[in-house]
């Protein structure tokens, strides 16, 4: 791999790594200072809204300007803004002024995705795109598992300021390494803002499988929403309790990397279609929950799915990177965003009106019919079925800084 996706490797890392310390902090210091669930969810719910009215702009912005100066100004933000609220904890807290250094570095973080996502195609060659994502997928899933780990170890020593001024620090290694990179892009004249977010959407509606495949992914997400409620609900009254639920989220986790590495090992010619294949083992994850119901089925479902999962999830990005032209990435890439926040929430907030009226054990089949559904439709789509990767796919061209 070149220098640039090494460092981009480096930063992101340790920025996911830094995200799990805060995502422990955040409960712990909520909770103790006497702000309960409310508070709590209000926090949540400020950032979730912001990412999904930024994200949008942020991919306008990623392709008017140099993807790697929008990165550096992101995380400088976050830094400032995650480092405001480690010091408002040293203190007395204000769930007002949490709120809004919430949103502050929300807003940045979704100008950061969009960035990123328009830099990744101009650090490897062609041919190493699907390395290079899958190599990504597998540091994220990685931290994931070892973030809240270490987050819950570290707040339990230092108290929660302790878990936000790493996560602080991690966005300014972030920033280091991406003010190191060298690689920039070709940037061409500018319009009306609303014009270049309506021609990101037009560059999706002229592929099938694209435009597809976001609304296959909204469908999904939904079903997904609802089913990662209940199935903590299902783990914590039937299988063991907090024990199960730890083990659980481990063969997620454990799933997660074979899935990556998978994607970095296998080269199929139609690397969407089997992607889309490899998604339809999700549902086997959801309806082991209901039938045979026992953990060992749980963890079994879990790590196949979860590998499915992320071997998609390399397919689906490769196939942006090499047919999408690199001008339209951030906002092709905003509007694929939008589409999860929009839908996870939708889900998350049916969970439980749905399970009360039907039952838990019937909304989860239910859920796990419209995963396999979902998946199994983009298959009739001819471009996601039949999408090739040519053998020498034409790379953008950097501009040398």
């Amino acid at each position: 791999m070149t220098r640039d996706f090494r460092l981009l490797a480096t930063g992101q890392a340790l920025s996911w790594l830094g995200n799990g310390f805060q995502t422990v902090a955040l409960a712990v210091a909520v909770v103790t200072t006497g702000g309960g669930a409310r508070d709590l969810g209000l926090v949540m719910a400020s950032s979730v809204t912001t990412l999904l009215i930024g994200t949008l702009f942020g991919g306008v912005w990623a392709d008017r300007l140099q993807p790697r100066r929008v990165m550096v100004w992101s995380d400088l933000i976050r830094f400032a803004a995650t480092a405001g609220i480690a010091l408002m904890f040293t203190g007395s807290y204000h769930l007002g002024l949490l709120c809004a250094l919430t949103v502050v570095s929300a807003a940045a973080g979704s100008f950061f995705s969009p960035a990123m996502t328009a830099l990744k195609p101009l650090l490897v060659p062609a041919d190493r795109r699907q390395s290079a994502n899958a190599t990504l997928s597998m540091l994220q899933t990685g931290c994931g598992i070892a973030g809240p780990t270490l987050g819950g170890v570290t707040v339990a020593a230092f108290g929660a300021p302790a878990g936000f001024a790493v996560n602080a620090v991690s966005f300014l290694l972030s920033l280091v390494a991406a003010a190191m990179m060298r690689v920039r892009a070709e940037r061409g004249p500018r319009e009306p803002l609303i014009a270049e977010l309506a021609a990101g959407w037009k560059e999706i509606r002229s592929r099938d499988w694209l435009i597809g495949g976001l609304f296959g992914a909204t469908v999904y997400h939904i079903a997904n929403g609802m089913i990662l409620v209940l199935v903590q609900v299902v783990a914590f009254e039937r299988l063991g309790g907090a024990h199960a639920v730890g083990l659980i989220a481990s063969a997620e986790g454990l799933g997660g990397l074979l899935g990556a590495a998978l994607g970095m090992r296998l080269r199929p010619h139609k690397l969407l279609r089997a992607g889309w294949l490899a998604l339809l083992l999700m549902p086997l994850w959801a309806f082991a929950y209901v039938w045979p119901g026992v953990l060992w089925a749980v963890l079994a479902g879990a790590v196949i799915g979860y590998a499915g999962l992320l071997f998609y999830d390399v397919a689906w990005e490769t196939a942006i990177q090499d047919n999408v032209p690199h001008q339209m990435l951030g906002r092709v890439a905003s509007w694929d965003y939008v589409t999860s926040f929009l839908a996870m929430p939708v889900g998350n907030a049916l969970a439980g009106p749905l399970s009360d009226r039907f039952g838990i054990d019937q909304v989860l089949t239910g859920c796990a019919a419209v995963l396999f559904v979902a998946g199994a439709s983009q298959l009739l789509i001819p471009g996601a079925r039949n999408l090739t990767r040519a053998a020498h796919t034409p790379a953008p061209v950097p501009v040398p800084a």
